[in-house]
């Protein structure tokens, strides 16, 4: 990546996940687009950042017109409106990185691992979107909670999964910017382990009371 970031649009950016990545990448001098389903929603959430850092400049447009004007667009849509997104936004997105966050959930059993026929959220993007999108999945193990205090950073790593390297180098560096760490795991068929991690760490989150339990990964060489 050179020294003029990528602008980042962030699909379901006015929800809790989506709206925690955005106020990262803000933080960290990204050009940030706000997208939803409304414009006026996007704009609304958008301003508030605006507020939040001065001169920031971040924009708040409907979901399609947000993945038009992103160099890189990150899809934090809940997985009920997963392939609805996606037909929409598909000629927008052509040629560029997909980074996408969702999690097959089904409720009300949020906590048992429900994959999709395709093996996971990604796995369908990426056959849905074609050959000429880069489909990066990355932040399924993140607690929204803890992308919002700014005080700390997430003691969570971030798995990395896609096909194309320079397009998961691009992802772990965002991960990088919002104060994880990420690691590449692969192509996009692996993003069905850390997709169905999030229904276990559900699980766990409410077996141990914890406000969001995360992964770590342990013992790579020339890691700190």
């Amino acid at each position: 990546m050179t020294d003029s970031k990528p602008s980042i649009a962030v699909l379901g950016g006015t929800g809790d996940l989506g709206g925690g990545l955005a106020l990262r990448w803000v933080r960290a001098g990204y050009p940030v687009i706000i997208g939803s389903r409304t414009a006026d929603k996007a704009e609304t959430s958008a301003g508030a950042l605006n507020e939040r850092f001065p001169g920031s400049g971040v924009q708040g447009m409907d979901n399609v017109a947000a993945a038009a004007a992103g160099q890189i667009v990150v899809m934090t849509v809940p997985f009920s409106n997963h392939r609805s997104t996606l037909e929409s936004v598909k000629d927008a997105v052509q040629g560029k990185i997909v980074v996408d966050v969702t999690v097959p959930l089904v409720p009300p059993k949020v906590s048992r691992v429900q994959m999709p026929p395709e093996g996971s959220a990604g796995k369908a993007a990426q056959d849905f979107l074609g050959p000429d999108v880069q489909v990066v999945s990355a932040f399924q193990n993140v607690a929204a909670d803890h992308l919002a205090d700014l005080e700390h950073d997430p003691d969570c790593d971030v798995l990395v999964a896609g096909n194309v390297v320079a397009a998961r180098e691009q992802v772990v560096e965002l991960v990088e910017a919002c104060g994880m760490r990420g690691f590449h795991v692969g192509p996009i068929d692996n993003a069905a382990v850390a997709e169905a991690l999030t229904s276990v760490l559900i699980f766990m989150n409410k077996r141990y009371k914890s406000p969001g339990a995360g992964i770590r990964i342990t013992n790579l060489p020339d890691m700190d």
